[in-house]
This record gives structure tokens, C-alpha cells and sequence, in this order.
């Protein structure tokens, strides 16, 4: 019986390494079916939010229309609705001398011009980082800064582009910052619009370069006259 028993020994084992391999491989493939991800220290945390019905699109009380049919100075940031982002036209597309590049990639699109000129165009979500509550203009400032630490505002100034509507038709406008390039030798002229809407937490930034001045003030029209911001739906 002893024999028997030694004999049957090298078998038990077999198996049971057998069955210890077959679970290993079965951990493995369940594991290589997840994603485990590591958080970003320094990304804020996520608020809990209790269950229940998703909150609403459109803002009670809220006028779209009206917020889009008239200017939209600094100072009137706050009659856009909470949380719904502003977006760009793709005018550029259809200027006389003008040709669409890569589009709405990542939010951004781009444009060139026969003389050499081009424009990208972008729109920017979930800007809350940089938005300073009921000031469109300081908030605009410190996206300014959050690109370029270097930037003071002293060195930006306020335009308009166009607030929805049609090219080459009279319309509302819509207020936003621009800083100039420095002159430099052997540097293209350039110029960069922005404005970040603090209540909807989205940012608009245009940027337009050029081989020389002159160049560059033709396409700024272009722009001021064509590209124009989109006002929410809702």
C-alpha cells in the first residue's frame, strides 16, 4: 500500500500544479482586461455627485436668443447660460483667398492664406482653473498668462469679432482681448484674440501670423469680418 502511495504522489502533484498554472493564467487574462488608471496628483478632485436625473440643458429663465441678438461687452459675461460653451464659425473657410487646413481637431482648425498668412482657431471646454467668477475680462487675462507667464495685461487690447450673424452683414459683436507680436527681424507679424467666458467656463483663442505687417492687418480683417463666435443655443 505504502508503494501505491509513493507511486500515486508524482501524479497528485502534476495535477495540482496543473491546477495552480490554470488559475494564474485565468488572474492574467482577467487582469489584462482592465485599466487601472493613476490619477494626476495635482488634477483636481472630482465632486461626488449623488444619483439621479441628469440636470437640465437648457437654463430656466435663461433668453438664447436674446444674449445672442445684442453686443456682448466684458461686462455682460454673465447673461450666458452656466455651462454652455461658446464656439467658432469656420467663416475663414469661404474667404476669397483663403483655404481650410486640418479642422476641428482637438478644437482647433486652420486656415491659410495665398499671400502666406494663417490662422488657427480654437475652442476650449472646462476652464474653470482660470475663471475668475463674474469677470470675463480678468479671467481672460489669466488665460493670457496660463499660455504665456510673461504676459501682463498692459500689454493686451480689446477688439470685438463678430457675436454669430452673417459675413458681411451688420451684427452684434462680442468683446475680446488681442495681443500683438513683437516687431523682430527675420519673425512673422502676428496677433492673438482671446476671450474666456467665465459663466459658460469655455475659451475662445484666434492666432493669425504673417509675413509682414501689412499682411497681417489684411488678414485681421478678414477675421474681424468673418470668424466669427457662436453664441450658445441654450
Amino acid at each position: 500500500m505504502a508503494g501505491l502511495n509513493a507511486a500515486a504522489r508524482p501524479a497528485r502533484l502534476r495535477r495540482a500544479r496543473l491546477r495552480r498554472a490554470s488559475a494564474l493564467l485565468a488572474l492574467a487574462s482577467l487582469l489584462a482586461g482592465c485599466s487601472v488608471g493613476v490619477p494626476d496628483p495635482a488634477a483636481p478632485k472630482p465632486a461626488n455627485s449623488a444619483a439621479g436625473p441628469a440636470a437640465p440643458t437648457v437654463t430656466p429663465g435663461h433668453d438664447a436668443e436674446a444674449v445672442a441678438a445684442r453686443d456682448l461687452p466684458f461686462a455682460a459675461g454673465d447673461s450666458l447660460a452656466a455651462g454652455v460653451p461658446v464656439r467658432l464659425s469656420d467663416g475663414l473657410r469661404g474667404a476669397p483667398g483663403w483655404t481650410p487646413g486640418s479642422q476641428d481637431v482637438a478644437g482647433a482648425s486652420e486656415y491659410r492664406k495665398a499671400d502666406g498668412c494663417q490662422a488657427t482657431a480654437r475652442v476650449r471646454v472646462n476652464q474653470w482653473p482660470l475663471v475668475v467668477p463674474g469677470d470675463d475680462k480678468v479671467s481672460t487675462e489669466a488665460l493670457f498668462r496660463y499660455l504665456d507667464p510673461s504676459i501682463l495685461p498692459s500689454y493686451l487690447t480689446p477688439e470685438t469679432l463678430r457675436w454669430g450673424g452673417e459675413p458681411d452683414k451688420p451684427g452684434p459683436r462680442v468683446e475680446v482681448l488681442v495681443l500683438d507680436g513683437a516687431d523682430k527681424a527675420g519673425t512673422r507679424a502676428s496677433a492673438s484674440y482671446a476671450r474666456l467666458f467665465a459663466n459658460a467656463g469655455s475659451s475662445v483663442y484666434i492666432s493669425v501670423s504673417c509675413p509682414d505687417r501689412a499682411a497681417l492687418a489684411a488678414a485681421r480683417a478678414d477675421v474681424a469680418a468673418r470668424l466669427a463666435v457662436l453664441p450658445p443655443s441654450s
